[in-house]
């Protein structure tokens, strides 16, 4: 779905209604992010809606390596050979190497989440390995957007801030499902420091529009929800 000039969302409620973001600068496409499903059927079936083809796809950037967030990855891999990009921290998660950090049993809100925090604690979710072909850090540019480290939710967590469009990405350092809050504990490895990165995402530019990994994005008073999310 068109969100905004250039930007369109993908969503589904698989893996607690986890967003996806195809940049079009058009001189290409760039996914943020590739959902939970491992086909990759939802996010070709949006660019060929948007009247591009896979072909155009140049490159998936990861805010982090959670299961809801790289499902598509290997899938586009090998159809497209795109290069594939993430944080160091998330290189060896994404290629299989190792497993995702786990997080603790006991309950924490939101309870529509709880599914997913359970399922991190016990290390379940696999997902098919791929190969990061490039790390990136904070202040990298790579295809239109600036790289912003945003660590927290996980140690390799990133943002991107598209300038020009004045959009940001935010992974799950924010989501707005089941309500906008500054991520869920229950699956924030180090959730004082996540708080601190919505501070940093506060002072980046004016934008338009703030991209979440779970939840519709945000598409009014954009600053000021971050400013509050962070005080």
């Amino acid at each position: 779905m068109k969100i905004a000039e250039g930007i369109h969302s993908l969503t589904q409620e698989k893996g607690g209604h986890v967003h996806a973001f195809l940049l079009d600068d058009g001189e290409g496409l760039t996914l943020i992010d590739s959902l939970f499903d491992t086909d990759a059927k939802l996010i070709l079936d949006e660019i060929r809606a948007m009247g591009r083809e896979p072909k155009d796809l140049r490159r998936i950037l990861h805010s982090h390596a959670h299961r809801s967030h790289i499902g598509s990855t290997a899938a586009l891999k090998e159809l497209t050979g795109v290069p594939v990009y993430a944080h160091e921290w998330e290189a060896g998660i994404i290629d299989g190497s190792r497993k995702a950090t786990k997080v603790g049993f006991w309950p924490k809100p939101p309870r529509e989440a709880y599914k997913l925090q359970f399922a991190l604690a016990l290390g379940l979710g696999k997902h098919p390995p791929c190969r990061v072909d490039q790390t990136m850090k904070d202040g990298d540019t790579v295809g239109p957007v600036t790289v912003l480290a945003t660590p927290g939710h996980t140690p390799g967590c990133l943002s991107f801030w598209w300038a020009e469009r004045k959009a940001l990405f935010v992974g799950d350092v924010v989501v707005s499902w089941p309500q906008v809050e500054a991520g869920w504990e229950g699956l924030t490895l180090d959730y004082q420091e996540n708080l601190r990165s919505v501070g940093k995402l506060s002072e980046v530019g004016e934008p338009l529009l703030v991209g979440v990994g779970h939840g519709a994005p945000i598409l009014r008073d954009a600053p000021e929800v971050l400013r509050r999310l962070s005080s």
